[in-house]
């Protein structure tokens, strides 16, 4: 009898951190979405050379991969108004 009392409250602890687990793991999924970083967040960062602009060489991340596209006038370097009128990241798919 003892085994079996002790075999239920097993089951219903694990099947309640199952659902509390799940419920909470999706839940924080939804509200972790990131703002884009400011240009002066970004300058902090990156800016190596203190020189208030971003060059390829000191950029990482999504900014590098798309640095050609950010940098409208082709001088080499990501100023606080391209940054501005950049085109927004394509969000990834859910499957």
């Amino acid at each position: 009898m003892k085994r079996e009392k002790l075999r239920i409250v097993l089951l219903i602890l694990g099947v309640t951190c199952f659902v509390a687990n799940s419920s909470f793991g999706q839940s924080e999924n939804k509200g972790d979405r990131k703002e884009r970083p400011t240009f002066e967040q970004l300058l902090e960062k990156m800016d190596a050379n203190e020189d208030g602009k971003l060059s390829k060489k000191e950029v990482k991340g999504p900014l590098k991969k798309n640095f050609d596209e950010v940098d409208a006038d082709e001088d080499g370097f990501i100023t606080e108004e391209e940054l501005k009128k950049a085109p927004k990241p394509k969000r990834r798919e859910r499957n």
